[in-house]
């Protein structure tokens, strides 16, 4: 009669916790679509650079980014070669304007104006994508975890966004995420989840590094690290 009272409770805690991680993936369907619209009316918006004109601009992006964007080897620098030119552009303008903290960047764009900013991301834009490597342990959790996301934790497949080979949704604004350095992708995905970073529009990446662990994290950022 107990194991039969046990099996029940455990049918309605199994019930209950799907009950949940459907409802977090469907509010995860309804929040990136609110995004995506959100993303590609802005995007219409932004002013059209010039890879050819952005050249001759990036003197005050040499000292970190380096010419190609993917020289840094410094965990707070991302490396921007090859990024979409609209994510680009728009965490240049939520940096200029304090809507995201990035203390390394701390007067770096006070220089430019919006056509100059639209310059520059579409000249690091035409840069060849950065290339890195995986440890090879983490590559179960991080590829399961970016193909096919948690059902369980309501965690939907980053490829949805991301692309299965991590370049990106350049018309809605996603990130190129391949070949980032994992120390950086790692740190971006905690300040996600703690509350620090909160310039994702409809707060999809919020809600999304909020069901995760560190372990979660660092596995997902050291297989975008080498994914192609």
């Amino acid at each position: 009669m107990a194991a039969n009272t046990d099996f029940i409770i455990q049918e309605v805690k199994n019930q209950r916790m799907n009950k949940i991680a459907v409802k977090g993936m469907a509010k995860f369907v309804s929040t990136v679509s609110v995004a995506l619209f959100t993303l590609v009316t802005a995007t219409q918006a932004l002013a059209q650079g010039d890879a050819a004109a952005g050249a001759e601009k990036i003197t005050v992006c040499l000292a970190c980014h380096g010419q190609d964007g993917n020289m840094s080897q410094i965990a707070n620098v991302p490396k921007i070669g090859g990024q979409n030119a609209d994510y680009l552009l728009k965490q240049m303008n939520d940096i200029k304007s304090g809507v995201r903290a990035a203390p390394l960047m701390t007067g770096m764009l006070n220089n430019l104006n919006d056509q100059d900013m639209a310059d520059v991301a579409a000249y690091y834009a035409s840069q060849a994508a950065p290339q890195g490597a995986a440890e090879p342990e983490k590559v179960a959790l991080g590829e399961s975890l970016y193909r096919a996301g948690n059902a369980d934790i309501g965690v939907a497949a980053c490829s949805a966004c991301h692309s299965p080979n991590g370049q990106g949704l350049a018309s809605a604004g996603y990130p190129a995420l391949s070949g980032q350095d994992p120390a950086y992708t790692e740190l971006q995905l905690r300040a996600f989840r703690d509350g620090v970073r909160n310039n994702d529009d409809a707060e999809v990446m919020r809600s999304i590094a909020a069901r995760l662990n560190d372990a979660e994290i660092a596995a997902l950022a050291s297989y975008l690290a080498g994914l192609r």
